[in-house]
């Protein structure tokens, strides 16, 4: 038996012990901990399991782009810093960040996702928290800024390629599904030299469940014998098991604010932290 199960038989039969003759010895506090403890400890134990098992009748894995084949939150990340900088005479960082953020989900329905988008939300931005009085000077930087991101190297990030390679040499079907603006995301495709992987390659506006019915359809195959691979659970993981697909989170280190959601368990979910554990799932 090894060290965890041990301390997990451990941990109940002191928990039934001190159940039964906690009052007598004045342990029903320690009792009660032990007993939520060991409880614990069985559910990671079962989560721990399940995400090593393997997902059945797997046809396609379709992956998203951004932060889960190479990075770019943080790049948005180092932008946003220097237009709070850029903007400074108008508000603090935290008060500056806040309103890109909110002129960001405003302008959403009609703009969409991508670069493109946001640079049109620093200029907006800009104006409104200056009240118009931003000097053109500063509403070309900002543009500069944003146009810094149409030009990323997109470089695969750790394991990608490698596991691409090994995955384009067994039968599945493999596609990037992703979101954002056309030229942006084909070009960042081009530039990362992993376009030679893919059966198929999907850019949608939004990653909604029907877009998902169509990447199954464009695919040939049925919504459970599909897979997705993103670091985004509320675009990646949630409207893919929502269809009854499969689906493999794999975080990246940091979140666009706009896609944070709650998390939840599914029996059909794999959790990862390394792209290359990919393999050993399907």
């Amino acid at each position: 038996m090894n060290d965890g199960r041990a301390a997990v038989a451990f941990s109940r039969l002191l928990c039934v012990f001190l159940c039964q003759f906690g009052e007598k010895y004045y342990f029903c506090r320690w009792g009660s901990y032990i007993m939520r403890n060991y409880k614990l400890q069985i559910r990671n134990e079962k989560l721990e399991m399940r995400n090593m098992k393997k997902l059945d009748h797997i046809k396609a894995i379709a992956f998203d782009a951004d932060d889960t084949l190479w990075a770019l939150q943080t790049y948005f990340e180092e932008v946003e810093a220097e237009y709070c900088d850029l903007l400074s005479d108008y508000g603090s960082k935290e008060e500056i960040s806040a309103a890109l953020f909110e002129t960001e989900g405003e302008n959403m329905e009609d703009l969409g996702y991508g670069v493109k988008a946001f640079t049109i939300s620093l200029v907006e931005n800009a104006i409104k928290v200056s009240d118009g009085k931003v000097p053109a000077r500063v509403i070309g930087r900002a543009v500069e800024l944003g146009k810094t991101l149409l030009r990323l190297d997109a470089k695969p990030l750790e394991e990608v390629e490698e596991t691409l390679a090994k995955l384009r040499k067994t039968e599945y079907k493999l596609a990037v599904f992703t979101k954002g603006e056309l030229q942006d995301q084909e070009n960042k495709l081009w530039r990362s030299g992993l376009q030679r992987y893919f059966d198929v390659v999907s850019i949608v506006s939004d990653k909604k469940p029907e877009a998902y019915r169509r990447l199954c359809r464009e695919l040939g195959v049925l919504p459970e014998e599909l897979v997705m691979v993103g670091n985004s659970f509320k675009s990646d993981i949630a409207p893919a098991l929502k269809i009854g697909a499969s689906a493999i989170h794999i975080p990246f280190h940091t979140i666009w604010a706009h896609e944070k959601t709650e998390e939840f368990e599914h029996e059909r979910l794999r959790r990862i932290t390394h792209f290359s554990e990919i393999l050993h799932l399907v």
